[in-house]
């Protein structure tokens, strides 16, 4: 027995340094192997990240150059850049006006904690966003509304909003915009300046050079509530104006021209529907119906509303990412 020990405890001491070579021969291949797990992972880690910072950028841009003043673009594209990944940089945002878009191309060293065994001590990560703009031409608007265009010319002085002055916005049974609608103020007889909405909604879905029935509610249309208008003031919310109507009664109809931006922050449309006293002016009839605001410039981000270059620029613009 203590012979046979003996003969094992030489032969593990003789290989122990053959064990040695061995581990020697693994360890590179095994930090390989975690430099592809740990490091790689973290560049895509990294892209994500970076990705998320350019996408930021680009609408950040787009929506400035949306509003008709691009600005510092390199500027505006780094600020969101360092917010959302401290360590890129951005370049200089590339514009193009066939379609309008611009595109913003981030970047930053992603350095590696395994890799440099490896001889690779860090990867360039970059990441590049495209953000489309235009002029609304297909939505769902929010409120079952529409407003003449030459109103909204005379309003604008034939251009495009640009300030916050308080406006009252007649409906066309009221509107006094006599070189619009003749001495009557009426533009579609039994007309109230009302749509009909969407089945069991108080929504209007529509595009332009669309016929939109005319509702011939004389507060609001069915489906709506002073909810339904309550829940819009102080907000901006896009609105189709009409440039042709015809027919009359429940036969009326508005043609969509464009979209407008207003800011709503009142309505009256009777005695009894209003978002406040003399909401159309001081002493003013319970017949009159209006809505008060302005048109503004304004940049709709959501996928409710679809964008045409062919559609007629009113100082709104949809945004799309599009990379």
């Amino acid at each position: 027995m203590q012979r046979l020990t003996a003969r094992l405890r030489h032969r593990i001491e003789g290989e122990r340094g053959a064990t040695a070579v061995v581990f020697a021969l693994l360890l590179v291949p095994m930090l390989g192997f975690a430099a592809i797990a740990v490091d790689v992972g973290a560049l895509y880690a990294e892209k994500a990240r970076l990705q998320v910072a350019a996408d930021a950028a680009a609408i950040a841009v787009a929506q400035d150059c949306s509003r008709g003043n691009c600005g510092d673009m390199l500027a505006t594209a780094q600020a969101l850049i360092t917010a959302n990944d401290g360590e890129g940089s951005a370049a200089y945002p590339v514009l193009s006006s066939d379609p309008l878009s611009v595109t913003v191309t981030g970047s930053t060293p992603q350095e590696h904690w395994f890799a440099p065994v490896l001889g690779h001590e860090s990867t360039a990560v970059t990441a590049t966003a495209t953000v489309g703009w235009g002029a609304p031409s297909r939505g769902t608007a929010v409120l079952p509304l529409i407003f003449s265009w030459c109103s909204f010319s005379a309003q604008t002085a034939g251009g495009l909003p640009s300030s916050t002055t308080a406006r009252t916005i007649f409906f066309s049974k009221s509107d006094d915009t006599s070189t619009c609608f003749g001495p009557s103020g009426n533009e579609v007889p039994g007309g109230f300046g009302f749509v009909q909405p969407d089945s069991g909604t108080c929504h209007a879905t529509h595009s332009i050079e669309q016929k939109l029935a005319s509702d011939t509610g004389v507060s609001m249309p069915n489906g709506c509530s002073d909810a339904d208008f309550d829940k819009w003031l102080g907000q901006t919310v896009l609105l189709p104006l009409f440039d042709a109507s015809g027919g009359t009664g429940t036969g009326a109809w508005y043609r969509v021209y464009g979209y407008a931006a207003f800011h709503l922050t009142g309505y009256a449309f009777n005695g009894s529907t209003n978002s406040g006293k003399d909401v159309c002016g001081p002493k003013t009839p319970s017949s009159v119906r209006c809505v008060t605001g302005y048109y503004t410039r304004f940049v709709e981000l959501s996928d409710a509303w679809d964008y045409s270059p062919d559609a007629p620029q009113l100082g709104s613009s949809i945004l799309r990412l599009i990379r």
